[in-house]
């Protein structure tokens, strides 16, 4: 409600965008699934295609090897695992809280089939790389002109 010029009251007009800002940011707070409840694909990736092989990275901070889950089959790559919240407190009072946590899985299609058993990944300073070879069929050959 509005009030102009009775006295010992003031209008702040910048009180409902403030209460606004509250709102959304208690919103923004709550669990921050590494699931992205905003549509976001998490984790971020890379993907590139070599002479002899398929190589995708993915940031995956805070993510330790032994909780991610790798799984392909024909041209879909399938990154799944959990990522632990920062602090098991419940109790905590957060201020911001915008990095995700939790389980996920990201299904990345790949240009092409690769071979299942020429997959090798490793994880280092939070980045996870798979490189997974291009079967012989899939290789690109280079053709040999004659002349005639």
């Amino acid at each position: 409600m509005l009030n102009y010029g009775l006295s010992g009251m003031s209008w702040d007009p910048f009180a409902e965008l403030r209460q606004l800002q509250s709102q959304m940011n208690r919103m923004f707070e709550g669990d921050q699934r590494a699931s992205r409840q905003d549509g976001g694909a998490w984790p971020p990736v890379n993907l590139w295609l070599g002479d002899d092989s398929l190589v995708v990275t993915a940031e995956m901070p805070g993510v330790g090897r032994d909780d991610i889950d790798l799984t392909v089959r024909e041209n879909t790559l399938v990154i799944a695992g959990r990522r632990s919240p920062a602090t098991d407190d419940d109790d905590a009072a957060w201020h911001r809280r915008e990095r995700p946590w939790g389980e996920f899985s990201r299904s990345i299609r790949l240009p092409l089939r690769v071979d299942p058993d020429k997959v090798e990944a490793r994880v280092k300073n939070g980045v996870l790389e798979v490189e997974m070879g291009r079967p012989d069929a899939e290789r690109p050959r280079k053709i040999d002109v004659k002349a005639s």
